[in-house]
């Protein structure tokens, strides 16, 4: 990793993002809405606003499930891929090294696995498949779990902190 290309990814990711995200906002803001003003989740998400469509919205869920499978399959694929590699590297001798690789390693799959699961669950998974309080779990396990705990798991892993823990307990 290097700086030039740390920036060719950082331009691509929100390229695409912004590209994706406005031919879907686009499409959205021509359908009609003639069902309640009231979005039943607990922010702005995709499936509770074409909810309250009343146009055809088939084209708009293919187009989006089309283009949900490159977004969330192709960086998951990615982390895969990265831990193939450090589970060839886990092969170093000193003991020690491997359970520190390990132990971050673990930590990280953790947190990347409960990301993906509930983006797939909410984003891959067909609308009649999944009830709305179920759409609003997984919703909030991607948008807040995962944030929240990412701190809290990395926090334990410093030393100043777990020595910190066991001075209070």
């Amino acid at each position: 990793m290097n700086p030039k290309l740390c920036l060719k990814l950082i331009t691509i990711s929100w390229t695409l993002g912004c590209m994706l995200t406005s031919i879907l906002t686009v499409m959205i803001s021509q359908f009609q809405f003639c069902h309640s003003n009231v979005i039943d989740h607990f922010f702005c998400d995709f499936d509770p606003i074409l909810k309250l469509s009343c146009s055809n919205i088939l084209k708009i869920k293919l187009l989006s499930t089309i283009m949900s499978f490159p977004v969330i399959l192709c960086p998951f694929l990615i982390v895969v891929i990265s831990y193939a590699y450090i589970v060839t590297i886990l092969r170093i001798q000193s003991i020690n090294h491997r359970q520190k690789a390990f132990s971050t390693c673990g930590s990280h799959l953790t947190v990347v696995s409960i990301f993906y699961g509930t983006l797939v669950s909410v984003y891959l998974t067909p609308v009649k498949a999944k009830s709305g309080e179920l759409h609003k779990i997984m919703s909030l396990a991607y948008t807040v779990l995962t944030p929240s705990i990412n701190p809290i798991i990395y926090c334990l892993r410093n030393k100043d902190i777990k020595k910190a823990f066991k001075t209070i307990w």
